[in-house]
């Protein structure tokens, strides 16, 4: 499984947009300069995370976007899903018929693995990851 780059382009989005949650929001611009991300690039993400209605234009002079909840209430899953269709491993496991059906060892497995994989996503917040940023960025390095 392999995550497409406006997946973890749009979880870099959100992050910085829940880093700067003030009144204004954050501008595109600042957004790409601070992920280094293409502005162009970045218009089809945020287009993208406006439709899934987890960010929000501010409108006025000099304002930018802002997460539509709280960043304790948008799962990982939720960004996932703005640029993806529900999460299914295998072929077998979307609604289309199995030939094999419910006899399949290796279908219960692919169900098993793929619910795991969504909980995991549904569990871990944007907060999270705002939290896990800090503390990365807070760290202090002392060189002797």
């Amino acid at each position: 499984m392999k995550l497409n780059t406006k997946t973890r382009y749009g979880l870099r989005t959100m992050l910085e947009i829940a880093l700067h949650s003030g009144e204004r929001g954050i501008l595109q611009k600042d957004i790409a300069t601070s992920q280094n991300l293409s502005v162009k690039y970045l218009d089809q993400i945020i287009s993208e995370l406006k439709s899934a209605n987890l960010i929000r234009t501010i409108s006025g002079k000099k304002s930018g976007y802002k997460l539509t909840r709280e960043a304790k209430e948008i799962c990982i899953y939720d960004i996932y899903l703005a640029f993806n269709p529900p999460l299914h491993l295998v072929n077998c496991l979307n609604e289309q018929e199995c030939t094999l059906n419910n006899s399949c060892a290796s279908q219960n497995f692919w169900c098993t693995l793929n619910a795991e994989i969504i909980s995991k996503l549904q569990t871990k917040t944007l907060a999270d990851i705002v939290i896990d940023h800090k503390k990365l960025t807070n760290q202090i390095m002392f060189y002797i």
